[in-house]
Parts: structure tokens; C-alpha cells; sequence
């Protein structure tokens, strides 16, 4: 013997009003975490960047050390000492501004923090409450 499928509850009109303020609810919490969660991550973004940044100084920093170095160690070996500094030098330098790059790329992607998405989605809502749209249509 099979079981009956169960029947969807058909509520009154009160009863979908006194829903109201529970769903608004829930919707305004789903937006608070949707948006605590894209601002965290384009702060993820930024700190990354400057991670970037920093290192793009220390091999600045240390590229300065070796052309230091380069002048007093003096390679003069295999070439002239001024010409083992510079391209020992050159080497960290163009080391640091790759570095930089991909730091400025990173700080430009997440700058400013500003929670796009759940904008949109607020927006969204606001329409459909309104009823000027339906959720889900593009």
C-alpha cells in the first residue's frame, strides 16, 4: 500500500502577511552575509597585494646591497667590476618591479572594497518586493 503524497498547506491571506517579517528577515541576514563574505575576500585581495609590495621593496632594498657589494667584491674576473655590479643589480631591480606589478595588479583588483555583488542583489530584492521584476530573471 503506498502512502499519499503530502498536500501543500493552503494558508490565508494573514497568514502570509504575519510571514512577512520572518522572510524579510531572513533575506536582510542573507544579504549581511553575503556581503561579510565579498568584503572579506577583496580585503584578502588587498592584503595579497601589499604582500607583493613589500616584497618588491626588500628586493629593491637588497638590489641596492649587491650594487654595493658588486662595487667592492668587484667581479673583475669576467668582466669590468662596474659592469658585474650593474648587471647583477639590474638582475634584483627588474626582480622587484615584476614584483611590484603583480602587487599594484593585486591592490587594483580588490580597490575599493566596494561589495558589487550584494549591491545587485539588494537591488534585486528591492525589485521584486516592489513587483517591477521577478527573482532569478537575467
Amino acid at each position: 500500500m503506498s502512502t499519499p503524497a503530502p498536500t501543500r498547506e493552503r494558508r490565508g491571506l494573514f497568514a502570509l502577511i504575519a510571514d512577512l517579517p520572518r522572510l524579510i528577515r531572513e533575506l536582510i541576514e542573507a544579504e549581511l552575509a553575503q556581503l561579510k563574505a565579498e568584503v572579506i575576500g577583496k580585503l584578502k585581495a588587498a592584503g595579497i597585494g601589499a604582500g607583493f609590495l613589500v616584497t618588491a621593496g626588500a628586493f629593491a632594498f637588497f638590489g641596492v646591497l649587491v650594487l654595493t657589494a658588486a662595487g667592492v667584491l668587484a667581479l673583475a674576473l669576467v668582466m669590468p667590476a662596474w659592469a658585474a655590479a650593474l648587471v647583477v643589480g639590474g638582475v634584483l631591480i627588474v626582480l622587484a618591479a615584476i614584483a611590484a606589478a603583480i602587487g599594484v595588479q593585486q591592490l587594483r583588483a580588490s580597490v575599493p572594497p566596494t561589495p558589487t555583488q550584494t549591491m545587485e542583489s539588494v537591488k534585486e530584492d528591492v525589485r521584486v518586493l516592489r513587483g517591477l521584476g521577478k527573482r532569478g530573471a537575467s
